[in-house]
């Protein structure tokens, strides 16, 4: 599956807050209405009417340009977070890559897709990569490409069937906000005021949390992953601040010694996980470096001052939290506060 090729494993194995807050603003600006004009709705499930004059759109990318000549009706994605995209711009794409692996939808990808009236999303085998001739077969206007790390390998063969909305430097594929990725796709489908209504949303809902739980300011806080080969110390210096940090905590003094190539904690370092805030995460289930019974049966991880003041916790990955939270996106990040931040208050709190 790729949702930017998961490592974290969104799915199976493989972006308190009152809750009338994260549903409101989930879908804020997301009902299907187009944000340029009024027309009706075709069956590609993108409006037409004056916003055609915004067209054609050329985008450039890492491999050349990318033209759009008229409004796109039919959208194909590559994507799990491509998906996203079009789901949070009100529309249903017709055909995107199976990211659950035939498994349930995550909540906030059915919520959206309930407030679009829509059933079950067609999708293809993602297993070996893109299948092309599921999505030629389609014929669709454009296809979004904004969250993927197959577009070296894809684009040629993308290419001839539709136009294909995607980063303008390949280093983009890991550097990119959510924000950017929707702007980009926006522009392409003539939704950029849609998309800034989806940001102005998700603002909203993150402030509120915040303003709602002043006990996070300030803060620290270490988030650590058991991956299969280690224990991967997340929250390093220069890792994008993300929605810890957009809710008022700040990361610990050691998160200096770490860098994405330099992120690993060994056991007899477990001292390095200390702040006022430890969360940690076991996506990979079984298949992770130690489950959370074998950690906190670990003496030195007992030891710790948080662990000791309970303000430990795990975020889970059954319900694609964990993973939500390692690569937000325009869909997932209201979500992501609603889920999150109970957590994070339990934790600060001791409970």
């Amino acid at each position: 599956m790729n949702r930017l090729a998961r490592p974290l494993a969104r799915r199976s194995t493989a972006r308190t807050l009152i809750a009338a807050v994260a549903c409101a603003t989930l879908l804020a600006g997301c009902g299907g209405k187009d944000d340029e004009a009024g027309g009706e709705k075709p069956s590609g499930g993108v409006s037409t009417g004056a916003a055609e004059a915004a067209f054609p759109v050329t985008l450039p990318n890492a491999w050349g340009k990318t033209e759009v000549e008229k409004k796109p009706l039919k959208v194909a994605t590559v994507s799990d977070g491509d998906t996203d995209i079009a789901l949070a711009l009100g529309i249903v794409p017709v055909i995107t890559p199976d990211a659950e692996d035939g498994g349930p939808v995550p909540e906030y990808k059915q919520r959206a897709l309930t407030k679009l009236g829509a059933g079950k999303l067609k999708t293809y085998d993602d297993t070996d990569g893109t299948d092309y001739e599921a999505i030629a077969a389609e014929a669709p206007d454009v296809i979004l490409g904004m969250n993927t790390w197959s577009m070296d390998t894809d684009y040629a063969k993308l290419a001839p069937i539709a136009p294909v909305v995607t980063f303008t430097d390949k280093a983009h594929s890991d550097t990119l906000t959510w924000q950017e990725r929707l702007k980009t796709a926006a522009k392409a489908l003539g939704l950029t005021a849609e998309a800034e209504k989806v940001i102005a949303a998700n603002e909203k809902a993150t402030a509120d949390a915040a303003a709602a739980h002043p006990e996070f300011k300030g803060k620290t806080y270490t988030y650590a992953v058991v991956h299969p080969e280690q224990i991967t110390f997340m929250s390093y210096a220069d890792q994008d601040p993300g929605v810890f940090e957009q809710l008022g905590f700040k990361k610990t003094d050691k998160a200096k010694n770490y860098k994405a190539d330099k992120n690993a904690v060994s056991l007899e370092n477990l001292d390095e996980l200390e702040a006022d805030v430890l969360l940690m995460t076991y996506p990979f289930g079984d298949n992770g470096l130690l489950s959370a019974k074998e950690l906190e049966t670990n003496k030195l991880f007992q030891s710790l001052k948080v662990v000791k003041g309970k303000h430990y916790a795990v975020i889970p990955s059954e319900n694609t939290l964990s993973s939500a939270v390692a690569y937000p996106d325009a869909l997932s990040a209201p979500w992501i506060v609603e889920k999150l931040t109970p957590i994070l208050a339990g934790a600060v709190a001791g409970k």
